[in-house]
Parts: C-alpha cells; structure tokens; sequence
C-alpha cells in the first residue's frame, strides 16, 4: 500500500482551508516532497458564505495561511463554471426528478479530481493528494481505492465514481491515521486549522434549506415544489403535501401522525407529484438496481457475492450480482436494507477494496432473480 511519494517528487495538494488537507500537505512537505498547494474557487462572489466548511473566503484564507506556515506556494483556481454545470445543476435536477443527489460524489467524480489532474500536468507534478480518509492500495499490479482505516472516519463512499487511471496518481496521507491523529499532528506543526470545527454541512447549502436552492434555480412554481397528494400504498389520498423536493425515501420528520405505527416517505411518484408514505417495514428492500457505474478495480460478474453500501456510514451487507451490463447491475441482498433512495450512491466492495459504484435507480421490495443478460466487462467512466 503505498503512502508517500518518492522525495522531492512535487505533489500538488488540494486544501480546502480544513484540518485534513493542512495535515495532508504538512505530511508530504515533513516527508520532503515539493508540495504545492491550491484552493478551488467553486462558487460566485455574490454566493460566498463565511461559515461554509469549504470554498469560502475565510477557507481560502485559511488554506493560504497554512501554506504560508509550511513555506510552501498557494493558488486558487476558478472551477466555478464546471462546479455550477457538473455539480449544483444536478443537484437541482436530481431533486425536481424525486430524488435525492449527493453533490461531494459527483463534485469528486467530475470537477475536482480532473480539474486538478489538469492543473497538476501544468505545474509538472506526478502526484496529487487530498485530505480524504481513503488509503491507495495494490491488487493484481494495479493501484485500487482501499477504505480508511478509521472505520468511523472513512470517506471511500464519496470516491467510487473518479477515473480510475487516478488511482495511478492519487496521494492519501492521512488515510492511514484517525482525526484525533490528525488534529495532534496540526497542533505539532502550529497549524491555524487544527481546532477547525467539522461540518457536515453541503458546501452550497451551508443554512441546510436545499428547497431555497432549488426555488432560486428552477423558480417557487417548479412542480417539485407544488402541492401534491400525500398517500398510502393503497393509493389512499391522506393529505396534501407543500411539495415533494420537501421529502426523501426515509424521512419521517413533516409527516401525519394519527397512525398505529409510525409512518415513513416510502416513494415519491414525481409524475404525479405525489408522496407515498408507510410503516417502516414498507422501507425494507432485498434488492436494487442502479445505473451510470464506474469500477476502479475489475469488474465483478454475474454471480459473484459482493458487499454493498447505501449511504455513508451505513454497514456494509452482502448481495449477489444477478445481472450487469453496460446500463446498470442489478444485486439480491442477503439481508434487507431499509430506505434505498434513488439517486443516492450505492458503492461496491470486496471486502476493504472499492470495486466501483454507480447511482441507485431504485430499491425492490423482492429480490431479483438471476437471469440471462449480456455482460460487458465495465471500465471506469470515460473523461
């Protein structure tokens, strides 16, 4: 598993102004590498929010601070246009279809790791690094994802969809270490950033109303903000819902009482602007299916028995490929999963290793069964 590069290799290092990509980059300059920093300008200057967990002015200034303390150079570079384009539109778009994005993935998958491969060609270094808590491992020859080893910290779930030819490139200092590490290594080298408080926050919508960023992009009138019926499965209309970009597959929070059970968001009907709510049993699913996948390591068949991830944090289950091909796979899982939510990432993994990933289309009450479907062994997502 490599860590560290080769000394007075130049890695650029992307710092967002927070504890990890400081440490990052501290670790690599105590390590003798010619580190170069650099901050993404991700958002308009009319946007700027002081207390956004990144790409903020103050977390620019924090990150060029830094590098002014490790004597190290610090650039910014405007990645406004592929943020708003890749990023923001999908997010707004994804929600108007009735689901629920993950903005950090696609952010990794299509703006920030290839613009900065693209600014790291231009400054001649071999390597670039971030603060992720993700390790860079070797499997059959080749460079593959592997998970942080802090279990509670590991951030390989927001990686599954970068090129896989990255990998090649991809510097993880700190993947190896807890943030209690990190924050002590900080302190050691009197770094600003070491208390820096942690949001959870998405960068863009730092206040948590992501209805205000959607009524601001697609207007109040967009229907995913209209009214709409609030029903059971049956197709029992209870209520009336403010719109159902209000709602994800899961949530329980804004809906009626009344029941002999609490009741869950089960499905949103975008179509007919509807809600469909449910006991929490409604939310068990024994299988999914999903779409647009990217592998950093050889694809699996079907057949094989794999482990899969819902969301961040959730625990690994197993499954078994029932069918894949160049649209999608579909998996039966060993062991039902509750509220699988279309457009949220479901990751592969054999065992510690990121097979790949791909964007949930939907969860099945069932579990497929295998059957005849042609497959096409699939490689990383083209640039």
């Amino acid at each position: 598993m490599h860590t560290l590069p080769p000394r007075g290799d130049r890695v650029l290092v992307a710092m967002s102004g927070g504890v990890d990509s400081s440490v990052a980059a501290a670790l690599l300059m105590e390590h003798g590498c010619d580190v170069v920093g650099v901050t993404m300008k991700l958002h308009g200057d009319g946007a700027d929010v002081p207390d956004r967990p990144c790409c903020s002015l103050d977390a620019t200034s924090d990150a060029r601070r830094v590098c002014e303390k490790l004597g190290i150079p610090h650039y910014v570079t405007n990645l406004v246009d592929h943020f708003g384009h890749d990023v923001l539109e999908d997010f707004v778009q994804e929600y108007a279809r009735g689901r629920t994005p993950i903005p950090c993935v696609r952010c990794n998958t299509f703006t920030k790791f290839r613009d900065l491969l693209h600014k790291a060609d231009a400054i001649d270094a071999p390597w670039l690094a971030t603060g992720h808590y993700a390790r860079i491992g070797r499997r059959n020859g080749q460079a593959v994802m592997v998970r942080g080893l802090d279990a509670a910290k590991d951030q390989s779930y927001f990686l599954w969809g970068i090129d896989r030819p990255v990998l090649d490139r991809l510097v993880l200092p700190i993947g190896a270490q807890t943030k209690a590490e990190t924050r002590e290594i900080a302190r050691r080298f009197g770094l600003r950033t070491a208390e820096k408080i942690e949001s959870q926050d998405i960068c863009f919508v730092p206040d948590g109303d992501h209805v205000r960023v959607i009524a601001e992009h697609l207007g109040d009138d967009t229907p995913a903000l209209q009214p709409g019926p609030l029903q059971l499965a049956s197709g029992e209309v209870i209520g009336e819902h403010q719109g159902f970009a209000r709602f994800t597959v899961g949530q329980r929070k804004g809906l009626p009482g009344g029941f002999a059970e609490p009741m869950f968001v089960v499905e949103i009907v975008p179509e007919r602007r509807a809600v469909v709510i449910g006991p929490r049993e409604a939310l068990l699913g024994r299988g999914l299916e999903a779409r647009e996948l990217n592998w950093l390591a050889e694809a699996p068949g079907v057949g094989d028995q794999v482990q899969v991830q819902v969301r961040n944090r959730a625990r690994p289950s197993p499954a078994t490929i029932v069918a894949l091909d160049d649209t999608g796979i579909e998996l039966a899982l060993d062991e039902p999963i509750q509220a699988i939510s279309p457009g949220q990432s479901l990751v592969i993994y054999d065992n510690e290793v990121v097979l790949g990933g791909g964007v949930i289309e939907r969860g099945m009450r069932t579990a497929p069964s295998s059957r005849p479907r042609t497959y096409l062994p699939l490689h990383s997502r083209a640039s």
